[in-house]
């Protein structure tokens, strides 16, 4: 997650005689603790997080103890896990199958939980709050499509995107193909709806890191080229639909687009499998100022236009909320 008031916090502990070494946030939580007037470790850790505001799921270890705690509104996954008796935290029930782990059930909104060797206590040190707000963004690309979130398969809530996303956003076409990986599950999901092949046109080369979070235009681009392949046996001649969870910049979009068209694809049509991404997000996703995103400067057209695309469409917010669930959204999301 992301400590929203973790400057502020710091420049107070600072002007206390704290010295701070790096800017994380983890080195901020850090000092409350250490500072707090409270008697015992438990104490120290409740009120160091009710000072906290913002997005964060924590597991911290003492001598005795392992102390985990998610922020009030819920907004970042904590599950809780036994492996022969002995209790374990993670962020996605993935790592508990890995270890051959049975998932027990989520870590609640504001809740914290203590496990010693006598087991496990669980504590609510915020106040009580009904409106939590869970990241839908966890559901679109954060999770593994293996993980189970809210009691809810990802693989399948992705599956569910896709299809939601074809009954929006139809357009003909004769194959369907996703921009590997994370737009795989979505892709199958429209394709099926849509009664399409679903077609592994871009291969991914998995040697190689994300490209969104790279530092210059330079790098992303080259590192475009080297995590995908067009396939171009399956796309020449036809009309695509590429499939994507999202775009932020949209290079990588626009390299991916380029690159079908050279493998001699007719038709491109880019289905995003969430809403437009307009405003910058300060709970955790690491997403660049808005400047730089794609969709917060330019309308749709203008979109289609700077990816060289022959028709560009997003999932509505309401078609995502009903993917996950949910009738629609809940309330107004702020722009």
């Amino acid at each position: 997650g992301n400590i929203t008031n973790a400057l502020t916090v710091q420049r107070e502990l600072q002007r206390q005689g704290a010295i701070f070494s790096s800017t994380s946030d983890t080195e901020t939580i850090l000092h409350l603790v250490a500072l707090s007037k409270e008697a015992n470790i438990l104490d120290k850790f409740s009120d160091a997080v009710r000072r906290l505001e913002g997005a964060f799921s924590l597991v911290a270890l003492t001598s005795k103890k392992m102390i985990g705690c998610r922020d009030p509104l819920g907004i970042r996954p904590l599950v809780l896990g036994d492996l022969d008796g002995s209790f374990i935290l993670a962020s996605e029930t993935c790592a508990l199958d890995i270890m051959g782990a049975r998932f027990v059930r989520d870590v609640e909104p504001g809740e914290v939980v203590v496990i010693t060797e006598n087991g496990i206590d669980s504590y609510f040190p915020f106040e009580k709050t009904e409106d939590t707000k869970f990241c839908i963004f966890e559901f679109v690309y954060f999770a593994r499509p293996d993980s189970t979130v809210h009691n809810e398969s990802v693989y399948a809530v992705r599956k569910r995107i896709g299809e939601e996303l074809a009954q929006e956003q139809g357009v003909a076409a004769d194959i369907v193909v996703p921009v590997p990986d994370s737009g795989t599950p979505a892709a199958i999901g429209y394709a099926q709806s849509a009664g399409l092949p679903f077609e592994l046109g871009i291969i991914r080369n998995h040697y190689v890191g994300r490209t969104f979070i790279s530092p210059t235009d330079h790098i992303r681009h080259m590192g475009v080229k080297l995590k995908h392949n067009a396939n171009r046996t399956l796309l020449e001649g036809k009309r695509v639909i590429l499939v994507d969870d999202s775009i932020v910049r949209g290079t990588t979009s626009q390299k991916i687009v380029s690159m079908v068209r050279e493998a001699g694809a007719k038709e491109v049509h880019m289905r995003i499998a969430s809403p437009p991404t307009m405003s910058p997000c300060f709970y955790g996703v690491d997403t660049p100022e808005k400047s730089k995103l794609l969709a917060s400067r330019m309308s749709i057209e203008e979109m289609e236009a700077f990816i060289r695309v022959d028709s560009l469409s997003f999932l509505s917010i309401d078609g995502l909320y009903r993917a996950v669930g949910e009738a629609k959204r809940n309330n107004e999301v702020p722009q």
